[in-house]
């Protein structure tokens, strides 16, 4: 999905809300529920009164319809809010009316944790919390479904979050596990995970996992994937294949081996926004990618190579005689 680009220079925007959309989501199910339509003529009348400014209104007024419907609402706020006590604040009065309100939860975890492993503890309590209110038995129904109900969302979004924590804390078993969870729940992969699954897979030299992740998500053309998949042929024995590779992921993003090689210094930002082929879409991949090369060195010296010589070969005339083997 294409996104406008961000200048580097300033530090990220806000990111745009999670709620608003989703809230509105939720009130329009609200709404449709309580209709009954003679045809499908009818409906689509209906539908078509949603951006109205009388409609919207009518949604304002609609009341919760249980206090977990409440509490949501409450975290909805929560999360909007404009400082962190009034946040808190919010958080706990969603908490009072459900103790498994998940997005209350994880903004508590967000705002009160003195560390990164009182984070994750806060995360892990949410995302338990979110299993229990969601239901061992719901889950299992609709797994492969999940984003497109809007109740399993807090849910995800903890599991997401949780899972940023560990591999930022170097749990890379657990970070694994999670982002591999939400792959079976989601495979649509609403919430662009399989980019950091990537990075994690090769950095551990999981090439089976790597390899499949790549497989299942062929149809990726972002800059993550086909830079990972020159990592993933070179940990692979395939020199060949990392060579195709490789011209491929330039012509995706050219500006990834300016980081790489050093050129370019990485921001002390990562852009909140980017668009395909830019320099915000690089600096987001080598944040996913990063590690993965750090950990196999030998593949960004024959990396480094490969660009040296492809930068000759385009200033210097070619010459007869044998060419340079691949090492």
């Amino acid at each position: 999905m294409t996104k406008k680009a961000a200048k580097i220079s300033k530090p990220p925007s806000p990111p745009p809300s999670r709620s608003t959309g989703e809230k509105m989501m939720r009130d329009v199910q609200k709404a449709l529920a309580s209709k009954s339509f003679v045809d499908l003529a009818e409906m689509n009348d209906f539908l078509k009164m949603l951006t109205s400014p009388g409609f919207k209104k009518s949604l304002a007024d609609l009341e919760p319809e249980s206090l977990k419907d409440e509490a949501q609402e409450i975290a909805f706020d929560a999360m909007e809010a404009e400082s962190k006590p009034q946040a808190r604040k919010l958080a706990k009065l969603a908490l009072a009316k459900d103790p498994d309100c998940v997005d209350a939860l994880a903004l508590l975890a967000e705002i009160d944790a003195k560390s990164p492993l009182q984070a994750i503890e806060g995360l892990q309590k949410a995302v338990a919390a979110g299993e229990r209110s969601l239901g061992a038995k719901f889950i299992k129904e609709n797994k492969g479904d999940f984003w497109g109900l809007l109740e399993t969302r807090p849910y995800m979004r903890a599991l997401e979050q949780l899972a940023g924590l560990l591999r930022g804390a170097e749990l890379y078993p657990e970070a694994i596990r999670h982002y591999e969870t939400m792959l079976a729940l989601n495979p649509n992969d609403n919430q662009g995970v399989r980019d950091p699954l990537l990075g994690l897979y090769l950095a551990t030299g999981n090439l089976a996992g790597a390899s499949k992740l790549l497989r299942d998500y062929g149809e990726d053309s972002m800059a993550n994937f086909a830079w990972g998949r020159v990592l993933e042929r070179y940990l692979a024995a395939d020199l060949p294949g990392a060579i195709t590779a490789l011209q491929d992921a330039r012509k995706k993003n050219r500006f990834v081996e300016l980081y790489l090689s050093g050129q370019k210094p990485m921001p002390k930002h990562l852009p909140g926004m980017y668009s395909v082929g830019s320099d915000e879409e690089a600096i987001l991949c080598l944040d996913n990618l990063s590690l993965a090369w750090v950990k196999h060195k030998e593949a960004v010296f024959w990396t480094l190579d490969r660009l040296r010589d492809n930068t000759v070969q385009k200033k210097t005339p070619a010459k007869s005689g044998k060419k340079r083997n691949d090492k």
